[in-house]
């Protein structure tokens, strides 16, 4: 897996999924070369451009609500020419409904962001995911992850959690400087 580099992304006001973080991210992501694959809350589209690189074969659908995060995320889908996603602007459950009415199924599925409504949008994914397919989920607070993996036992899926502290040097530097440690949360369908 060949990484982007943090710096070589073009950023916005919007939020970034870090390279260390990117890099685990994706691994549970278990993409393939043909794998379909859906990102919710693109932020700067970090991991949709990951993805379609991955999945070179495959299609990421992308989704952003945010104005600015949206115009950032087809800012970088264009500069790393990824012509694999379709990217959507709008509300995540508005428009993963119109994946389920398509008859769409993807292989994994990233939740970077719910805009509060992780219970619907985990009921939607369950929906849109093939049997053995990945729902991949990072939060920063453990509330969030709590209600998550609270709502996800409805569900088949065997899940793994980990809480994952970065920290880097400062400008060099031996003095590490912390970044906000991340639960990565995978959750794979079918496997119980």
């Amino acid at each position: 897996m060949a990484i982007i580099k943090d710096k070589d992304f073009i950023r916005g006001k919007c939020p970034m999924t870090k390279e260390d973080i990117r890099v685990l991210t994706i691994a549970k992501m278990d993409i393939q070369e043909d794998s379909k694959i859906i990102d919710i809350g693109s932020g700067t589209g970090t991991i949709t451009v990951q993805s379609a690189i991955e999945a070179s074969k495959g299609m990421v659908y992308s989704i952003e609500r945010d104005e600015d995060a949206y115009d950032t995320t087809i800012k970088n889908i264009d500069k790393f020419n990824c012509t694999n996603v379709e990217i959507t602007k709008g509300e995540a459950i508005e428009v993963l409904d119109s994946y389920i009415e398509k008859g769409i199924k993807v292989d994994s599925i990233f939740i970077g962001g719910s805009g509060g409504s992780i219970e619907k949008i985990i009921d939607r994914c369950d929906a849109l995911l093939k049997e053995d397919g990945a729902l991949v989920m990072n939060f920063i607070t453990l509330d969030n992850c709590y209600k998550a993996m609270e709502y996800v036992k409805r569900y088949s899926y065997l899940t793994n959690i980990s809480l994952v502290n970065i920290s880097n040097n400062r400008e060099g530097t031996y003095m590490m400087i912390s970044n906000n440690p991340i639960f990565i949360v995978k959750c794979s369908k079918g496997e119980v």
